[in-house]
């Protein structure tokens, strides 16, 4: 297995896609992975690298302010683009990037290539939820705008990772609503909803924002506005929860005793809601696997994120897809 890493990309870069790169590399010998970045920059933190772990030369960087379709076309020797461009040629198996995030999708569409019969590639991440299973939503922000095709293409991509990766038989699929009845939300979803109940997916209506993390369906579908704000109101709640414990929990002699004897739950807790636990999420819908990490990963969070990539190609996740989206399932 080959993965290239966008070296230059995220909050932390170049020192933590090297130190997640490091530590990935000498857990999985059977992968190579492929830094691509400035070679001046990345040597002298590559300080004792395995044999597994490679540099690929890119002279420029796509920042954070650039605007993608500009950045991507422009920048021919970005790192992003040069991963890009390494997964089309074959030269790769997948590539990881906690850059830009329309940056990533432009580059997933102009340089990697979109799938046969997808019309828009979307981000999936996992959700945690109190059951342990987790739900897949997409679109969570590749696409701020959606048509009600553009839905009903989701929830097959998403059915059908949850079936290949995950081994769930018949994922049940949700849309993202403001209420449960059929008729209920906007113009999007009304129209999407029908759509949805003829696909060949299990397919169990309106979800409301409420119940995603309790496990009501292990798909949710939403266009990339609403899904973002769905993410980021999870990750800011979740930030504000465990601010407020450790306040609490210091203010007292009593309450820091009480916080010793919690301090592992509340750690399995909070692990199960960082997403630097997960990795990525896959940019699904694209001819190669594009995996976008959070950009504030750190090094723990990029070695996950070559995890998510590896679990990926060994179940063909790529060709699964592209298999079901041209064979009998879509024609059921």
């Amino acid at each position: 297995m080959r993965i290239a890493i966008d070296a230059m990309g995220g909050d932390h870069a170049p020192k933590s896609t090297v130190e997640g790169a490091l530590a990935a590399a000498r857990e999985w010998n059977d992968t190579q992975i492929i830094l691509v970045g400035d070679e001046e920059v990345l040597k002298p933190l590559l300080v004792d690298a395995p044999a597994n772990l490679v540099v690929q030369h890119a002279s420029e960087v796509i920042d954070a302010e650039d605007e993608p379709v500009k950045a991507v076309r422009r920048k021919k020797d970005a790192s992003m683009v040069v991963a890009g461009r390494l997964v089309r040629e074959g030269k790769a198996d997948a590539m990881i990037s906690s850059g830009n995030t329309g940056a990533l999708m432009t580059t997933g569409l102009l340089v990697v290539g979109r799938m046969e019969g997808i019309e828009r590639p979307a981000l999936a991440p996992m959700i945690p939820t109190v059951d342990g299973r987790g739900v897949l939503a997409l679109d969570l922000g590749a696409n701020m705008d959606a048509k009600p095709e553009h839905l009903a293409q989701y929830a097959l991509l998403g059915s059908i990772y949850r079936e290949k990766v995950h081994g769930i038989n018949k994922p049940r699929v949700g849309l993202l609503n403001v209420g449960t009845e059929a008729k209920k939300g906007n113009e999007l979803t009304k129209a999407a909803y029908p759509l949805l109940e003829a696909m060949p997916i299990e397919f169990v209506g309106n979800v409301e924002a409420r119940d995603v993390l309790s496990g009501a369906c292990d798909v949710l579908v939403c266009d990339g506005f609403a899904g973002n704000i769905l993410l980021k109101s999870l990750e800011g709640t979740a930030g504000t929860i465990f601010s407020l414990l450790k306040k609490e929990f210091t203010k007292s002699l009593k309450n820091k005793l009480a916080a010793a004897i919690l301090m592992p739950a509340l750690r399995s807790l909070k692990g199960t809601l960082d997403y630097k636990e997960h990795g990525g999420a896959p940019l699904l819908g694209l001819s190669g696997l594009v995996v976008k990490g959070h950009g504030s990963s750190d090094g723990p969070a990029i070695k996950n994120a070559v995890r998510q990539a590896r679990t990926a190609i060994q179940n063909q996740l790529t060709e699964s897809i592209s298999a079901e989206i041209s064979g009998e399932r879509v024609t059921e």
